[in-house]
């Protein structure tokens, strides 16, 4: 079969893909970055928020790779919690905003380089982290200061597969995105 390609694949550079080869260990903002960055609070204040579908599948995707998933929010959400646990992320860090600190801390626990992380997020509280890590995301909406700290900004915004894109990048530059797709064109 044919090697499959993002259309995508044309706008990443060498040293982005480079970056994106080491990554051992993707770390995720929710609100803004899985989420539209809306949250919607119902009469009896029930909060309610979307997760993009394709995001999801694309991390169950790198997982199936060997990349492991984490999430750090500012908030607690018992929808954020739902939704993690739904997906089999095995690291939700809620109510943390020093994310910073908090990457920190899963670099100890699982013994894994700066170098070797990717964190995605779109504002203040998230700068300090994507400046920490190897490999810095965020996504058009995203304050300025961060998109201009960030090493990729994706095509998408936040909510609406931009989550997915970065999978897709991470998967094409670690040789898996044909194992990860084939399966799909299989008769």
């Amino acid at each position: 079969m044919e090697e499959l390609k993002s259309p995508l694949q044309e706008n990443w550079p060498d040293t982005l893909l480079t970056k994106a080869a080491r990554i051992k260990l993707v770390a995720l903002d929710v609100d803004g970055i899985m989420s539209n960055g809306k949250i919607y609070f119902s009469a009896k204040g029930d909060e309610l928020k979307g997760f993009n579908i394709l995001d999801g599948l694309g991390l169950k995707q790198i997982m199936a790779a060997g990349i492991t998933v984490a999430v750090i929010t500012g908030r607690n959400s018992p929808l954020t919690e739902k939704r993690m646990k739904d997906l089999g992320i095995p690291h939700l860090m809620q109510g943390r905003e020093d994310k910073k600190v908090a990457l920190q801390e899963l670099v100890s626990t699982l013994g894994i380089l700066p170098e070797a992380i990717a964190y995605m997020g779109d504002d203040l509280p998230d700068l300090p982290a994507i400046r920490y890590a190897g490999l810095g995301v965020t996504v058009p909406n995203a304050y300025w200061l961060v998109k201009e700290h960030a090493d990729y900004c994706t095509e998408v915004s936040g909510g609406n597969g931009a989550v997915r894109e970065l999978c897709d990048l991470l998967l094409t530059a670690g040789g898996s995105l044909n194992s990860a797709l084939t399966p799909y064109l299989e008769p």
